[in-house]
């Protein structure tokens, strides 16, 4: 066992696991920062709790997982101000134990048997498209977070302008490209080139730049002109950290936080922070062993915990992982080194930290963004058959224009069903074909 977990924590690359912990930021420092402005979330609280989150899990899994805010909960706490943070709470408590008890049980484990792949895929693809466009939106528009709006087109000068975003996405394509397929195969084709000089010194400088941290060097750019956007932000900083306290609910509250903030959350964390997540942990690490059981209990543990001193409502999420994965990450020693800067900054700096993530370059956080859902979304290139992929595409279609993950898998199921209905009634030969292919 302890064999295991000091594996789990192996760096693959020390710079590619740096730069895989930039893959996440996008998606955690926005719905972070519009938490804390709108609903005075405790962030010297949240940093120090999901520091310890991530560290765990990394732990744990072996695999960059990562530690991400409920989505749907942080929107209903933004966007309506008689939702505080008592009521953000008991929304995360709640679908806290919902999660620890279909884990426990062993229910999770069921339905992860039971949804087919093109759903889950849709579903995926759904999550990785909605993240791009989010992306292009915080690129494109000046965005308040505080009211979680967009103010107007964003100026193409400026240390958040339209030509820095440019920039930055230029340069992680060129680093980075398509991803790490075919690296082999371009080697060993070079490599029967080896006596020309022009390949080796293609190929070598091809090695050089794909050592380069890319997510790491813009985002250290942002924290840069950040400083330079605000020098008096210092000024802000208070060492130490935010008092931690026990949450006190109200019967309201907790009534509120259910109906408004469980409900809604539940079918996006079973689909897309348990069984999506659990579904990219095989493709990517098939060495490693992450299951619906455990990934349920976790999220659950971690809200059972961290909500009730005021921690941001946290799960995992396919995104995340799709994200790190993009830029490096290999191993639970990424998340870990993440866990570790946020569990610093929370007991350093605290709350006050919000100062420099008030004036952090948003067009810089929408490239990480872009990459990360574009790395999700390239997830559905495995269907191969063409019933497959139009289950995934109505999902997909349906997600989106829904907003809702829950409302896409349930037509998914249906399309899905139907499908195979429509080949039960074909010849006996292909409709045992179409029954293997989701075996």
């Amino acid at each position: 066992m302890a064999t295991k977990l000091k594996d789990n924590f192996v760096f693959r690359s020390k710079w590619a696991e740096l730069n895989g912990a930039m893959g996440d930021l996008g998606t955690y420092i926005p719905i972070v920062l519009a938490l804390t402005l709108a609903s005075d979330l405790n962030l010297g609280t949240t940093l120090i709790f999901t520091g310890v989150y991530n560290i765990v899990t990394g732990l744990i899994y072996g695999v960059p997982m990562p530690v991400q805010p409920m989505k749907s909960i942080a929107a209903t706490a933004i966007s309506d101000p008689d939702f505080g943070i008592p009521e953000t709470m008991a929304a995360g408590i709640c679908t806290g134990v919902v999660l620890f008890l279909l884990g426990v049980t062993g229910l999770m484990r069921i339905a992860y048997r039971l949804i087919p792949l093109p759903v889950v895929r849709g579903i995926q693809l759904a999550q990785g498209l909605s993240f791009a466009m989010t992306a292009v939106k915080y690129i494109r528009k000046v965005q308040d977070f505080s009211k979680s709006k967009s103010k107007g087109n964003r100026h193409w000068l400026g240390l958040d302008g339209l030509v820095l975003a440019i920039i930055c996405v230029c340069f992680i394509t060129i680093v980075s490209g398509a991803g790490d397929e075919g690296e082999d195969e371009d080697e060993d084709e070079n490599d029967r080139d080896r006596g020309e000089d022009g390949d080796n010194r293609r190929r070598d400088w091809r090695r050089i730049v794909a050592y380069l941290p890319s997510a790491f060097i813009v985002f250290l750019l942002g924290v840069i002109l950040a400083f330079i956007r605000e020098p008096k932000v210092i000024k802000g900083f208070k060492f130490g950290p935010s008092s931690i306290q026990v949450m006190r609910i109200s019967k309201n509250a907790w009534k509120q936080g259910f109906l408004k903030g469980t409900i809604p959350q539940l079918p996006l964390s079973i689909l897309n922070s348990v069984i999506a997540v659990c579904k990219l942990s095989i493709d990517l690490f098939p060495e490693k062993t992450v299951t619906a059981t455990s990934v349920s209990v976790t999220v659950g543990l971690m809200n059972l915990t961290g909500c009730w001193f005021g921690a941001m409502p946290c799960c995992h999420g396919a995104g995340g992982l799709a994200g790190q994965y993009k830029f490096g990450g290999r191993s639970g020693g990424c998340v870990a080194l993440l866990g570790a800067t946020k569990l610093v900054l929370g007991l350093l700096l605290g709350s006050s930290i919000v100062k420099i993530l008030s004036v952090f370059p948003v067009g810089v956080l929408g490239v990480l963004l872009l990459f990360a859902g574009i790395e999700l979304a390239m997830c559905a290139r495995d269907m191969k058959s063409k019933e497959d992929s139009f289950v995934v595409l109505v999902c997909t279609a349906v997600s989106l224009v829904g907003s809702s993950a829950a409302l896409g898998f349930v037509t998914g199921m249906v399309v899905h069903l139907l499908l195979r209905v429509w080949k039960f009634g074909g010849s006996g030969s292909d409709t045992n074909q179409s029954l293997s292919s989701y075996h």
